[in-house]
């Protein structure tokens, strides 16, 4: 419209006094679309490409002779030490990290239990609180995270999600639950829960370390149960059931 605008000079008028446009465009080379569209469907995995096996770090450093046999008296005061000062590192997925924010925030403020949030990573964390929804894909890095956290270490499973998978459960790509891949020790319900809620779930976790026994904890042994991996070795795109299994 511009070139012929400039060709006309602005100087061919029409009667009515506007310039005149031209009203169908001329015909231009025919361009077909391609035909078909990107299908869409659940394939099983080939045989020729196998999927990887997970990769399992060392078992993490075994508790000292001081945490597993020292006397009653020295054991409790060791407990009360842990019980206020657990440093968290908030594994926040979903909607629930939100929540978490909040309780750390001036309004709950859950460092008066004696939570320090926001650790500088695995190395120097305590309690791991895990928020939101745990996908396949993302377990194998929630179990290489959790394997960094110094002995001794707890984890709190925030809202439904990370408890059971919440309202994507039946979701192929959902893991059922974080305990699927790490020891848990307290359950939040909720979906979301509240700030109130992760206080409580932080005051039963610090009952909990009040009462226990490490070496009982343990096993004796000093390291953790180790729980099924079957969530990190199970396929991101399963198979649909064939009528017969059904």
């Amino acid at each position: 419209m511009g070139d012929r605008l400039r060709r006309a000079g602005l100087r061919r008028r029409h009667p009515r006094g506007d310039v005149p446009l031209p009203r169908l465009p001329r015909r231009g080379p025919a361009v077909r679309l391609q035909e078909g569209r990107p299908g869409v469907d659940v394939t099983a995995a080939s045989a020729a490409t196998p999927e990887p096996e997970p990769v399992m770090l060392p078992e993490p450093k075994r508790l000292g002779v001081l945490s597993r046999l020292a006397p009653e008296p020295m054991k409790v005061v060791l407990n009360w030490g842990r019980r206020y000062s657990l440093w968290v590192f908030n594994f926040g997925l979903a909607c629930c990290a939100i929540e978490f924010i909040a309780a750390s925030m001036s309004r709950h403020d859950f460092m008066r239990l004696g939570v320090i949030p926001f650790a500088p990573g695995p190395r120097q964390a305590d309690l791991m609180v895990v928020s939101g929804t745990v996908t396949d894909k993302m377990a194998p890095a929630v179990k290489r995270l959790y394997e960094q956290m110094p002995e001794p270490k707890y984890v709190i499973s925030f809202g439904a999600c990370a408890n059971c998978g919440g309202p994507y459960w039946d979701s192929y790509s959902v893991t059922k639950g974080v305990d699927q891949i790490v020891p848990v020790d307290v359950y939040v319900p909720g979906c979301p829960p509240r700030p109130e809620a992760l206080l409580q779930g932080i005051i039963k976790l610090q009952e909990k370390i009040a009462r226990e026994s490490l070496g009982k904890r343990y096993g004796g042994s000093g390291t953790a149960p180790r729980p099924s991996t079957a969530a990190l070795t199970s396929g991101l795109v399963r198979p649909p059931a064939a009528e017969g299994d059904r």
